[in-house]
């Protein structure tokens, strides 16, 4: 079970942490904003997580060197490999997952669901509920899940399943600090994403 987070307000420790890992990069994009992160919250009916709503405003709003591989995107943009024929996006309706799930493995509690169900549970991972940060290339995308009961958490998607960033190793492979600053962290200490061999990272197998 993930533990939940404050995300409606912004701790400062957590703020000035990413302002040391993003303020030394020149290439980091400016801040985007309060006027323009208030419009795409009323847009989409949703009010981003703390801290990353902050960050965006008066931080950063995209770095090319990352995280992730092809570097973190502008809060209000999707990946230049989404593809122009993908469904909606429905950042207000809330994100289905609470724990990893591997749609590639056939697992027991998959086979109790017919294949429209199934596809429309795998949609829903993709475009319910989560706000793009970047992909790490051959359709891996990270999401930041802004509506539902894993807010605030990033996920990682791909072909093969969804699972969270920042658990213990003995309940996911991607362990670490939960959210979108142990995220970023974790990427400035030049860690991999996963706690298996050599390999398995995405970075690698972009």
């Amino acid at each position: 079970m993930m533990i939940g987070m404050n995300t409606e307000t912004c701790d400062p420790a957590e703020l000035a942490a990413l302002r040391e890992i993003f303020a030394p990069r020149p290439e980091a994009a400016p801040p985007a904003g309060w006027e323009a992160v208030r419009f795409f919250e009323a847009e989409h009916g949703v009010m981003l997580p703390e801290p990353y709503r902050t960050f965006v405003a008066e931080v950063c709003d995209g770095l090319r060197a990352g995280p992730p591989y092809y570097g973190l995107l502008p809060f209000a943009q999707t990946p230049s490999d989404w593809g122009s024929d993908r469904p909606q996006r429905l950042l207000a309706e809330p994100f289905p997952l609470r724990s990893t799930w591997m749609w590639e493995n056939n697992e027991d509690d998959d086979e109790a669901l017919s294949e429209q169900e199934l596809e429309a549970r795998m949609d829903a991972v993709f475009d319910h509920g989560s706000l793009l940060l970047g992909t790490d290339g051959c359709g891996m995308y990270w999401h930041l899940v802004v509506t539902g009961p894993q807010r605030g958490h990033v996920w990682f998607v791909d072909e093969y399943g969804a699972m969270p960033f920042g658990t213990s190793p003995s309940t996911s492979p991607m362990p670490g600090t939960s959210g979108f600053t142990g995220w970023v962290t974790h990427w400035a200490q030049g860690r991999s994403w996963f706690a298996g061999p050599p390999g398995d990272d995405p970075e690698e197998a972009a």
